[in-house]
Order: structure tokens, then C-alpha cells, then sequence
């Protein structure tokens, strides 16, 4: 166990991305401590990765397409400018926006962060990210696919008001572990929740 968080924490250091601390099941109290301003886990090298065994999901999170903006920025950029974050695997169905049992738990958890007194106040940006299996056209549409079903899960499911959530589907810009095209990589397959203030 300690080799293999040792992998995952050292991993993505080697390539100058952020790391990722290995959760199996993130809670809400996790999260919300990641992402409130002073909280425990507030900068952008300890976020909350949940490992994907099967390497055939996907994540993403956000509010609905209707309040989803573009990428104005490169991802990088975006989160140096950005606040306390966390990055979740949230897995979808191959090649769809459908959730899995295993995403909606995930969800449940990042549902009842948000809706918490702690993080009530704050809007947040929900950056799906993909792998670079496929076109980038392709990832960047799906991304954007499952950012929405995210965002209404959590609206529908815990009252968080769409203007709380920016829904951005950044498909493989910004990739966690740099890889070359067409490769399947769980890490970059992740939904990143950024704290945007009040």
C-alpha cells in the first residue's frame, strides 16, 4: 500500500504536474477541507484522486449547458489563477454521459460538500478532463457532455443553484500525466473542482 501511494504521489511530480493524493472513496469533509480557502488541502499539490481500476471511465462535473462557458485560457493558466481545488474520478458509461453507481457515489459525497455551510457561498468551476484516446474535438465534446449530466445530478439531487457552478468540458487540454495521442491514461480521465470565492 505505501509503494503504491508512493507511486501515485511520485508519478505525476516527475512529469511537473499537480499531484494527486490516492483516496478510495473521498468524503464529504475531504472535500470540503480541499476546497475551502484555508482549509487543510488548499493548494493545487494535494488534491483528492480517486484511482479508476478499470481504466474505462471518464469524469467530469458542472452546472448545466446553459451556464457552461468555453475555456477562455489553457488549463494550466486557469488553475495558477484559480483557488483551492480537488480533482475526483467520476466514471461514466464508455463513450457516454450516462453515470455509473460508483460515480454517483462520488457525487453524492461532492453534493453534500457543496451544499455544506463551509462551502455555500462559493461558485466553483467543475474542468472535465479525458485521456487522449479519440479526436480532441471528440473528448472536448463528451467532456462538456458529462460536465453537464454532473452538474444537473448535483442540482437535482442537492439543491446546488446553477449560478453556483461553471460547467467547463476541457476534454485533453491540461492533461494531469503528459502523454502522447491516442493513450489511455485513468489519471487524465478526471473532474477538477475549482473554487472560484464568493
Amino acid at each position: 500500500m505505501r509503494a503504491l501511494m508512493l507511486s501515485v504521489i511520485v508519478a505525476p511530480l516527475a512529469f511537473a504536474a499537480p499531484a494527486a493524493m490516492a483516496q478510495g472513496s473521498p468524503s464529504a469533509d475531504s472535500i470540503i477541507q480541499s476546497l475551502k480557502p484555508g482549509g487543510n488541502l488548499t493548494n493545487s499539490l494535494r488534491g483528492i484522486k480517486m484511482a479508476n481500476p478499470s481504466g474505462t471511465a471518464t469524469t467530469t462535473t458542472a452546472a448545466t449547458a446553459a451556464t457552461a462557458a468555453p475555456a477562455k485560457a489553457p488549463a494550466k493558466a486557469a488553475a495558477a489563477e484559480a483557488g483551492p481545488s480537488v480533482s475526483l474520478t467520476v466514471e461514466f458509461a464508455t463513450g457516454s454521459a450516462d453515470l455509473t453507481p460508483q460515480a454517483r457515489q462520488t457525487l453524492d459525497q461532492l453534493g453534500r460538500a457543496l451544499s455544506s455551510p463551509d462551502l455555500a457561498k462559493f461558485r466553483f468551476r467543475i474542468e472535465g478532463h479525458t485521456d487522449t484516446v479519440g479526436s480532441a474535438e471528440a473528448n472536448k465534446a463528451l467532456s462538456q457532455r458529462r460536465a453537464t449530466a454532473v452538474a444537473e445530478y448535483l442540482q437535482t439531487n442537492f439543491g446546488v443553484t446553477p449560478t453556483r457552478l461553471e460547467a467547463v468540458g476541457l476534454g485533453e487540454e491540461g492533461l494531469l500525466v503528459p502523454t502522447p495521442p491516442q493513450t489511455a491514461n485513468a489519471q487524465n480521465r478526471r473532474v477538477k473542482v475549482i473554487n472560484l470565492g464568493g
